[in-house]
């Protein structure tokens, strides 16, 4: 049936006529309301209000879908640069395609089955290819850039394998801007280091991103380069800026850096002479290092008046000038006590050579094992644990660890699971791997995943059979996996596949007893024949990844 229709100004033949701001919002707005309420932009109210709010609508339909005038060509992208790698073996290729199309299932921790979860396959995937130098095939770039997108944490390895045009398609689409921001220089070109004008020039006229970038490509090859290309610009640069020039200094930090970081300690940004006081504290024979032994050793003495020799402490009374100048925060945090925060921050700086020759010639171990009186214990072997850490310290980092088999998990006096973690980085990868697999074989997995995220992928045999072991013991005990569930992903992709053979004879649903959780067996069995799926799977990654032979296609 033909409508009445209620005439809308049509343009000129050949003219392009745009619709009058906020006319769509208009028309939506009188639909919703009603045409008795609201008329129509152009209308006259009456019984053909309804169908002309229809008509003008669809013309108003058509003109935002195809009313766009002609824009001009757009200039054609330069081609995408060339990627000197070698390519992808051809099972590699179609392995990376297979992963790359897995979706995580929406199942949580519980999950049955026995098929392997591929994206979480992927990162070391990535890590292998980029230890083998390949290059991406370019019809995988975009689903490599999707999900790098989805996880930050695959955006190194995923951008450092899909190479320069990762940066030549995220200035096409919106969507992947991150690669520009993770690039060096937001993608731009980092000079050569021999090309001195051109680093002059874009360290004092580039963007942030940019001069950020090259500071640290500097840094890395030659760090005193940096830091005097640092320091001619210092003084006009934005405290934000100074704080994040400043963090640069971390690598390759030495002696040669002491003078800069001491001039740092007097800049008007708190939180630039923090850093600086920081990384001075790294340096054990710097002057603030050396600033912070007499301090701290004014504070901690050896009690010779009780039935064992005891570490007596007294923290500071005050916060002076000089202490907040080498980086003492003064404000204590809220439920803290000002007195041993100032104290944890003076042992924290202090180097640690400095308390063998204060508490009678001990060793590391000797001195954790000594009593603390007064509740002092905790701060200070806490501050010790973070001087470790700081100063990358082995020897004192295994005697704030103690022994694994220690009837305590948590360590001598206050050291954490946490601590522990940070402790342990300091060790060498099979060091580390021998003590967590000692800490399992005494306290069981409940304690132990903050530890095992720490050791060498893959794990060393050692700790993949105390795992192996440990997850058997809990599946003899009748529990659920999935209270294990954090630990069995671990080892799922750290693991070393040839363990796999181990784990056949845990495949099968054993007997339940009657103190077992309903169906655990069945479960268990599920779980360990995923894990060795999965570590087939892997094995079978890494053997892709071979380089081709000089006949190999």
């Amino acid at each position: 049936m033909n409508r009445p229709s209620v005439p809308v100004d049509s343009p000129a033949p050949g003219a392009v006529e745009s619709s009058p701001p906020g006319a769509w919002e208009e028309l939506v707005t009188a639909a919703l309301l009603g045409t008795d309420r609201r008329t129509p932009p152009g209308c006259a109210p009456g019984r053909e209000a309804p169908a002309a709010l229809l008509d003008a609508a669809a013309v108003e339909t058509v003109r935002r879908r195809a009313g766009l005038r002609p824009a001009r060509a757009a200039q054609r992208p330069q081609p995408a640069p060339e990627d000197l790698r070698p390519k992808l073996p051809p099972a590699a290729a179609r392995r990376l395609a297979m992963l790359l199309a897995d979706r995580p299932g929406a199942a949580g921790g519980g999950r049955r089955g026995t098929a392997p979860d591929l994206m979480e396959l992927l990162p070391q995937w990535l890590a292998t290819a980029n230890e083998r130098g390949f290059a991406p095939p370019p019809q995988s770039l975009p689903a490599l850039l999707d999900a790098a997108r989805g996880r930050t944490d695959l955006r190194p390895a995923a951008l450092a394998f899909a190479g320069p045009r990762a940066v030549w398609l995220a200035r096409l689409n919106p969507d992947w801007r991150f690669a520009l921001r993770a690039a060096p220089g937001g993608g731009a070109a980092v000079p050569h280091l021999e090309d001195s004008a051109r680093i002059r020039q874009l360290w004092q006229e580039g963007l942030f991103a940019e001069r950020v970038s090259l500071l640290s490509v500097i840094r890395a090859r030659e760090p005193a380069a940096a830091r005097e290309l640092l320091t001619a610009t210092w003084a006009t640069e934005r405290a934000e800026d100074r704080l994040m020039f400043l963090d640069s200094l971390r690598t390759g930090l030495g002696p040669q850096d002491e003078p800069f970081l001491e001039q740092a300690l007097t800049d008007r940004s708190r939180n630039v002479r923090a850093t600086a006081a920081e990384l001075l504290s790294a340096l054990p024979g710097s002057a603030l290092a050396a600033r912070m032994a007499v301090r701290a050793g004014a504070c901690v003495a050896l009690d010779h008046t009780r039935k064992a020799p005891t570490i007596s402490v007294e923290a500071p009374h005050e916060c002076d000038a000089g202490m907040e100048r080498d980086g003492v925060v003064a404000k204590a945090p809220a439920g803290r006590g000002e007195r041993s925060w100032w104290f944890g921050q003076l042992v924290e700086a202090a180097p640690l050579g400095t308390w063998p020759g204060r508490l009678g010639g001990r060793t590391p171990q000797e001195i954790v094992a000594l009593p603390v009186a007064d509740d002092w214990q905790g701060e200070l072997h806490a501050a010790w644990c973070r001087a470790a850490v700081r100063q990358r310290d082995g020897e004192w980092a295994r005697a704030l660890l103690g022994s694994p088999s220690a009837p305590e998990a948590g360590g001598p006096g206050a050291v954490s699971l946490a601590e522990r973690a940070k402790l342990l980085g300091t060790l060498g990868s099979a060091e580390r791997a021998e003590w967590v697999a000692g800490f399992i074989a005494t306290h069981g997995l409940s304690e132990a995943f903050q530890l095992l995220g720490v050791c060498a992928v893959p794990w060393a045999a050692p700790l993949g059979r105390a795992v192996v072991d440990a997850l058997n013991i809990a599946r003899d005990a009748g529990s659920y996996p999935w209270s294990f569930s954090g630990v069995m992903g671990l080892a799922e992709r750290c693991l070393d596949p040839a363990e796999a053979g181990r784990l056949d004879g845990l495949q099968a649903v054993p007997d339940e007893s009657e103190d077992s959780s309903p169906g655990a067996g069945g479960y268990w069995a599920e779980a360990f024949q995923r894990l060795a799926t999965t570590l087939r799977l892997r094995a079978a990654m890494i053997e892709e990844l071979e380089p081709l032979g000089p006949s190999g296609a």
